[in-house]
Order: structure tokens, then sequence, then C-alpha cells
């Protein structure tokens, strides 16, 4: 179970639109209160250039909203759920609006909203996004505190909260249920914490509207996933995170570890371990990735687990196919597609070119080869693969050592290139595409056309490099490419999980993949079942009406059948399950409806009524939160600032943005109106209940002053009196 938050939870739901609000006891307020003035004895420098200040729509300066976020993450075997608490602080004198995009885990589901005002309690509800936005927007005009949150990506949403008061806190937590991953017995867990700047190609000159009527811009929400980044040579990092997370494997723990962060590892069973941040909290600048694997000879060989909501079952199974027999490794073509655009520059590019080599190494003389590398710009090594002879390999070394990072980052026309298959008929050398990039560009949705238009019996492994790489590009890009995805964070990490993508790569697929329940009408995710190498499991979500019976996998391994079948009967409960799934079917309607598979509207009706059905946020679908009562007078004005981000660990600001002008601010700055204060001025700063930086004794700390402040006022009462 995760830690006691401070913030209660409200006891009803919230009507259509609107919140019920509970009042919170004076107590709470006195600890909130004291718990914002805590300051940790790791506290962030302040800026030396002063506090932040954004112009507001009405072109009136005005000092951004201070926020500070905590993650309480609880794992419970093959399910972890995790509460996002974000508390804007208005430090001004000003009613505001603040706007912040910020990343999610792109398979999350997100399905709950609080806000909490004051002494009040507001629970979000689902609705259409439309209908959410009116509701949100009539509440700001009205003086009203509300909160809006909305998908822009699978894995970049955006809380709007309207109408903090001057020198007020406004709190939002947010509620997501994933699925563990796994790779190789090691499962992890992986928050992402920035959303890395990100490349967005130009609409096309001459035509902005395509035959169909609709936008041809390649990127029509560029503005909404554009927010204002900072520049770390005038900025000091901001938005600072605390994490908590509560593992209960369900298995003995062997190694566990972040190649991300420092972390603090605690003992609270024989399958359980609390892990907090070694640093209490960090600037909101680099994923976080935490690793946990079984002690030897505790690996699970299946993982089968059940949930009962509403008089139905849902099912989330795991196991691991048998690997390919020795010897077996066919001849291969395999082009390595690598991005050196300028965001890949310092660290990433130095990550990136590592694993490019390591791949190159593995190759065998009947393997063939090519190497693509792309900025703004794209050049192939070869017109088409060729044998990897050592001085084929000694060339492509040269190549992809000589490669600096610089320009945009136009992806669309190399992965086309590396698609196009001069011999598809070929059916007895595997043709795989290693992609290592940032993925650090907004025209998902166009790449994913490109894929599934061009795929053939290729196969797509996307590599993702760096602090923030774009999991949704990287994992949906690697689902429909029928391959897998490989994060690597660190220059550490190069050596390992290369080698373990390259071993996979090696050996040919389980295909053909079935699962069949003996119960019929089940609804299996995904559908259908992807190939899988050494090392994969494969895991699968279902909803049944009875779940009853047992649930067969069967496919070709090493050109024999191969099958395994499973009693439902054996299942052990799980929890968030049907979250899961139902998360899983939208991703399913959203890759329909990108590959032409389903049409718009059918793609549209399904995900619409998964979301209000299950309470997901999606495209779609918003959760907002309203207090009911007006709080803003009428005629005060109301100023709304976008938040700024922390540029990714390991970016080259100029690299991204260009160089700095000397006497203004840099382009991103200036974009979001981002202005010098007039005088540098220490930052105030806001603290969170933070569950990752030894709450309870800086809690006991704090009431102590406070008591010790108050016999200190009583004292000196007594001795005016006496006097």
């Amino acid at each position: 179970m995760p830690k006691p938050s401070p913030f209660p939870s409200p006891a009803s739901p919230l009507e259509p639109g609107y919140g019920a609000a509970s009042a919170l006891s004076p107590l709470f307020l006195a600890v909130l209160a004291l718990l914002l003035t805590l300051v940790s004895a790791r506290a962030m420098p302040a800026p030396g250039s002063g506090a932040l200040v954004l112009r507001s729509e009405a072109a009136v300066p005005v000092e951004a909203p201070r926020l500070a976020t905590d993650f309480a993450v609880t794992v419970s075997g093959p399910t972890l759920r995790t509460i996002v608490t974000q508390a804007f602080r208005n430090t001004t004198d000003r009613w505001v609006e603040g706007t912040y995009v910020y990343p999610l885990p792109e398979d999350a589901a997100v399905d709950a909203m609080t806000m909490i005002v004051g002494e009040r309690v507001i629970v979000a509800g689902i609705k259409e996004r439309a209908a959410a936005r009116r509701v949100y927007e009539a509440a700001r005009a009205e003086g009203k505190t509300a909160a809006l949150t909305e998908q822009e990506r699978p894995n970049v949403f955006t809380n709007a909260v309207a109408n903090i008061g001057p020198g007020e806190t406004v709190v939002v937590r947010i509620e997501i249920q994933q699925a563990v991953s796994v790779s190789a017995g090691i499962r992890t867990l992986r928050l992402p914490l920035v959303v890395a700047p990100r490349y967005n190609p130009a609409p096309p000159a001459a035509t902005l509207i395509s035959e169909t009527g609709e936008s041809a811009d390649p990127v029509p929400d560029r503005d909404r996933i554009e927010p204002p980044v900072l520049d770390p040579a005038r900025h000091a990092p901001i938005n600072p995170v605390a994490i908590t997370v509560r593992l209960d494997a369900g298995f003995p723990v062997g190694a566990l570890r972040s190649a991300t962060h420092p972390i603090r590892v605690e003992e609270t069973g024989p399958t359980a371990r609390r892990v907090t941040l070694g640093e209490g909290v960090v600037p909101a600048d680099r994923d976080f990735e935490l690793t946990w694997e079984p002690a030897p000879g505790a690996e699970p060989s299946l993982g089968l687990f059940r949930e009962e909501i509403g008089g139905e079952t849902y099912v989330l199974a795991t196991l691991n196919p048998p690997t390919a027999a020795a010897g077996t490794r066919p001849p291969r073509d395999v082009t390595f597609v690598i991005d050196n655009s300028g965001s890949m520059a310092g660290d990433s590019m130095r990550q990136a070119k590592a694993g490019l080599l390591a791949g190159l190494a593995r190759l065998h003389p009947e393997d063939r080869v090519n190497v693509i590398r792309f900025d703004n710009t794209w050049d192939a090594l070869f017109p088409e693969p060729v044998p990897a002879s050592p001085e084929t390999l000694r060339r492509a070394e040269r190549f992809v050592g000589a490669l600096e990072a610089r320009g945009g980052t136009e992806m669309l026309a190399p992965l086309t290139a590396a698609l196009n298959d001069p011999t598809p008929e070929d059916r007895n050398r595997l043709r795989q595409i290693v992609f290592l990039t940032d993925g650090a560009v907004g025209n998902e949705a166009q790449l994913f056309e490109a894929i599934q238009r061009g795929l053939g019996r290729s196969r797509l492994f996307m590599v993702g490099i760096g602090a923030a790489p774009n999991g949704h590009l990287m994992r949906h890009a690697a689902e429909i490419g029928r391959g897998s995805f490989t994060a690597i964070h660190t220059v550490d990490q190069v050596a390992e999980r290369t080698r373990a993508l390259y071993a996979k790569l090696e050996e040919p697929a389980a295909t053909g993949l079935r699962a069949s329940f003996t119960e019929e009408g089940a609804e299996v995710t995904p559908d259908p079942l992807p190939d899988l190498y050494r090392g994969e499991p494969l895991t699968l979500a279902a909803r049944l009406a009875k779940g009853t019976g047992g649930l067969t996998v069967s496919g070709t391994v090493d050109g024999r059948p191969w099958s395994r079948t499973l009693s439902l009967s054996e299942a052990a409960p799980g929890t968030g399950i049907s979250k899961v799934w139902a998360r899983a079917r939208i991703g399913e309607a959203e890759t329909g409806r990108i590959t032409g598979r389903l049409t718009a509207e059918a793609a549209d009706a399904a995900i619409l009524k998964l979301a209000l059905a299950h309470g997901l946020t999606t495209r779609l679908t918003s959760l907002v939160a309203v207090d009911a009562t007006p709080r803003r007078a009428a005629g005060t004005p109301l100023a709304a600032t976008d938040l700024p981000l922390n540029l990714p660990a390991g970016w080259d600001f100029e690299k991204v943005f260009g160089e700095r002008p000397s006497g203004v601010s840099p382009i991103r700055e200036r974009h979001a109106g981002l202005t010098p204060a007039v005088a540098p001025a220490p930052a105030r700063e806001i603290r969170l209940p933070q569950t990752g930086i030894g709450f309870l004794p800086r809690l006991w700390l704090g009431l102590g002053l406070a008591l010790a402040g108050l016999a200190v006022g009583l004292l000196s009462r007594r001795a005016r009196a006496a006097r």
C-alpha cells in the first residue's frame, strides 16, 4: 500500500462536470502550510538571474507559478499504481492561471484526478474533451478555481489550473495504472519527468489543406506541445520532484538498481522494498528508471492474474516462449539508422555511436549491412545493404565516428529509405532495421503511417537514447514495426543493453503467435500478438464474461510448432488489470486509425466508449474538476502563464535552439514571453509533502520548532505583562 497521503481521499464521486467538496480540518490546513514552508537541506539553488517572469495573455509580465511534484508508486506483482501530486504555488499578488505540459508513461491509464483548494477537495469527472474544456472555461470566467487534465500524446499531458489566488497553493493529484514491463527477466519502472523539446516539421508551403479537407500540417497541435524551455546557462533547475516506490514483487528480489538516479533502498520484507531518491528532491530534467529482477532461482515461469469488475473477468498473463535451438542463426540484412540532429549533442551522441558500433561488431561475413544518418538532411553509406566484410565494417566505423550533432530532426525521409526493400521476395534472410534516436519530434502519426505502409518483411527495432527519449514514438513504432524498444539513458548502459538487443536480433522470432480461450467471446490485447525474440516474454490482457476454462498460446519457434496451455483457475488475484486492458485496447484503436485498419469514425467511437466506461483520459476525453464557489471577483484581471520546463540533462541548448542572442532572452524563452526579472532575487520555492525526503522527521522538526516559537512568544508576553 502507498504511504498515507496528507491529502484525504474524497468519499463520494464527482457529479458530471463538477465536484463534491468536503471540508478539511484546521489541523490538515496547518500541516499543509507547514509542509509548504519546509526547506530541504538539499534544496536546489535559486537562479542567479532572479525569478522567472512570464508575459501574460494581456502582455503584462507576471511571475510564473512555482511547481513541485511528488510521485508515490505502489508495485503489486505485475501491475503498478502511481499517484502524481503537483502543487502550483502563486507567489504574486495577482490571480493566475497556470498551464503545465508534463510527461507520463506512454502506456499509463490516467483514471483519476483530485484538486485541493484551501479547505475543499474536489474530485474530477471524466467528460468528452470538448465538453470538459467548456466546463473549465466557464468556471474560469466565473472566477471559480478549476483544473483540467488533457492528453496531447499518450505520453504528454497538460494540466491547466485557473484562478489560483494571490499567495495561494492549489494541489492537483493524478492517478495512473500500468502493467510492469518485463524483458529478459528484468522488471522495469520508468517515470518520464520532462517533455523534451520537439522538432516539428513545417507544414507544406503551398498546400495547407489535404484532399480530404483536413490540415496537411504534420503537427497540427504544435502550439500545445511547445512549452517554454529554460536555458540552463541562465537559470538553475526548477520543478523539483520527489519519488517513493513501494515494491512488492511477488517473489524474492535480487538486483535492484537505478541507472538514472542515486537511490536509497529499504528492505521491508522478503519480496518487498521501499525505494526513495538518494538526493531527496531532484530537478525534473531526466527520466527516472528503476529495474529489479528475481533472486537466483526465483524467476516465476508464469504470471497469471485476474480481476473481477462489474460482473466481468479481466486476465493478465505473462509467459516465456522457448528459445531457438543453438546453431540456427540465419543470415541477416541489418540497416542501422542514427540520429545526429542537434538534440543528440553531448552524451546522447556518444551513446548512439557506441550502440551502433556494438552492433557492427556482432555482424558475420554472411550478413549484409548499411548505415543511414540524418539531421535535417540524410545520407546512406551504401545505396543498399552490402556484405559485412572487414573492409565494409571499417568504412562503417569511420562513417559513424565522423558524425557530429547538428541541425533539425527530419526523420521521415531516412525512415522511408531504411524501409525500402530491394529484394522483398528474399525470405531466406532476416531484414532488420535498428533505429537509434531520442525521438524528439512531434509528427509521430506521420511516421507511424510510413512504417505501416513500408514495413513488408522488415522488422523495426527502436533504441531510445538520452535523458528523456520519446517513449510514445519508440514503443508504438516498434509495435507497428513488429520489433522491440530498448532504452539507453546513460553511457554505462550501452554495453549491457545493446548486447541484449543484438543477441535477440540474432535468433529467429517466435512467430505466428495466437491466443485462444476456452470461453468464447474473449477480447484479447494485443491483437494480433507480436513476434517474440529471446528473453522477450509474451504479456497479454483479456476481458471475459465468466473467466472459466483455460488459455492456450501457440505459434512457431525455429520452424517447429509450439504451444502452452494455462488454466484460469490458477490465476492469482490482481488489481488494476481492467484499466491496463482498456488502455491497451484504446492504443490498438489509435493504431487502427493511423494505419487505416479502422476508419476515423469507428476508431473514435471505440476509444470514446472505452474511455467513458473505464474513466480514462484519452485524446477524446479529459478530467475536469471545478470548485463550485466563485472566488475571483468580477472584473479582477486573470493572468495566464505557461510554466517553463528544464532542458533535458545532457542536452546542448545552442545545438537545439541556435546561438544565444546577446542582450535578449533565447528564442524559446522569447517564444514563451519569458523575460528576466528586473533585479536578481532569491527564488521562492514550495515543497510538497515529499515522500522521498524524510517527511516524518521534517514534520516533527517543524512541529517542534512551531511549539518552541509558541513557547517563546508566551514567555515574551508574560515578561511584557510583568514589566
